[in-house]
């Protein structure tokens, strides 16, 4: 991003250097600004000991400072940073809102604003795909990809898609989106928040934001959305699910969940002017996300699908809801000891295989519903699901559990999956 004029001189405090922190550091000295910045690891205050003093926030006069600018990781609802800033009168605030302050001196553009508790990552990766297939340039930014300030700025007319989470919304004061969408709110992060309508009225600050001009693209198929809905001003598109057409031409876009997310994404691109070709264009092409429902490979007419983001029993409930004659594949390291959100869906499973330290537990809660093989690893779950799969049918690896008992990461389970697809 293009150094803005609207920081020269002034001074900084950035805590927190991991990716966005460091792009922080990095925009801000190449704006003229003073930048003091810290983290715990040394490692990462090496990174930007050539562009900013390194100390403490919290050991520093603060009123000396024209913001703090923490990662949407840092819990300020508990963290002292936010209390000092407080007191001292400085606001705290994120990257975006360095964005949003920034946006007067870049090239005309357009922001898209995505939020909600789930399909986020998949409806702003959907409209950035949309717009690109219409030919209009777009970069993807906020909670997903890379740190919006460490992109390249776009040209006249370019539209700026941006996942944002009620963290990243928290350290925001001026983001005013010409278009800004809510899917959905259920609890969640309610360790970050005082109650669940502290929780929703984060959401809702987005459309807050807004100039009464710009439009609001609201799903109301649960209630406290709708309530937002009810009560946003200016243009306000109400959305739901039902309203989607068939989604048979759309691969990577199965299940109800996914409906949600196609028809928030039709909306936002039609406010934006593209035209229906496009718009279908974009949605029969667009690839999904990595480790999120993702069609890995079709062998003979059997369906493998990597789904190793869903991490616990609410994650895979819409994987599994997505297919009719499922092998699924599932375990890890336990975040409940139950499955009951998966049990609506338990008549499209034709056989469970599990895998890590839950397997006994999963074998255990599944026998009375269904065939089940306890198989301990995901690359022996695979080969045998395989066997057992026919043609028309789908093997699914949604583990509903956190990957660490066997893995690093989620991202490692599901490439463990894929290379296990790819050795059959």
């Amino acid at each position: 991003m293009t150094p803005a004029r609207a920081f020269a001189g002034k001074r900084y405090a950035v805590l927190g250097l991991a990716r966005t922190g460091i792009s922080v550091v990095d925009y801000l000295w190449c704006s003229s600004a003073s930048v003091t910045a810290w983290d715990d690891r040394e490692e990462a205050r090496e990174q930007v000991a050539n562009k900013a003093t390194l100390a403490d926030p919290l050991e520093l006069e603060l009123s000396k400072f024209d913001g703090v600018v923490v990662s949407p990781g840092v819990p300020i609802n508990r963290h002292p940073i936010a209390d000092r800033a407080r007191e001292a009168e400085v606001p705290l605030i994120g990257d975006i809102e360095l964005f949003a302050q920034a946006r007067s001196e870049l090239p005309s553009h357009t922001v898209v604003g995505i939020t909600g508790t789930n399909g986020k990552s998949t409806t702003t990766a959907l409209i950035h795909h949309i717009v690109k297939t219409a030919g209009i340039p777009t970069r993807l930014g906020g909670n997903i990809g890379k740190p919006i300030l460490g992109e390249q700025e776009l040209e006249e007319g370019g539209v700026y898609v941006l996942e944002l989470s009620s963290f990243q919304i928290d350290l925001t004061q001026r983001l005013d989106c010409e278009v800004a969408v809510l899917l959905n709110i259920t609890p969640d992060h309610l360790d970050r928040y005082e109650n669940f309508d502290a929780y929703a009225a984060a959401k809702a600050r987005l459309f807050e934001m807004q100039s009464a001009d710009h439009a609001s693209i609201i799903a109301i198929d649960d209630e406290p959305s709708r309530k937002i809905a009810s009560e946003t001003d200016g243009v306000v598109i109400q959305v739901s699910a039902g309203g989607c057409m068939d989604q048979s031409n759309w691969p990577s876009l199965q299940g109800p969940h996914n409906a949600q997310n196609a028809v928030a994404a039709m909306s936002v691109a039609r406010r934006l002017g593209i035209g229906e070709e496009a718009i279908e264009e974009g949605l029969r092409t667009f690839p999904g996300l990595p480790h999120r429902m993702e069609r890995v490979a079709d062998k003979n007419g059997v369906l493998f699908v990597n789904d190793s983001k869903a991490t616990n029993p609410t994650s895979t409930a819409p994987a599994l809801a997505a297919y009719p004659a499922i092998h699924w594949i599932l375990g890890g390291r336990a975040k409940s000891d139950d499955l009951d959100a998966c049990e609506p869906y338990f008549g499209n499973i034709r056989a469970a295989y599990t895998v890590g330290e839950t397997a006994d537990m999963f074998e255990s809660l599944l026998e009375p519903w269904m065939p089940v093989r306890n198989c301990g690893t995901i690359r022996k779950a695979t080969v045998l699901a395989a066997k057992a799969a026919r043609s028309g049918e789908t093997v699914l690896l949604s583990p509903a559990c956190a990957s660490f008992d066997q893995y690093r990461d989620f991202e490692e389970r599901g490439d463990d999956f894929r290379a296990a697809v790819g050795s059959l």
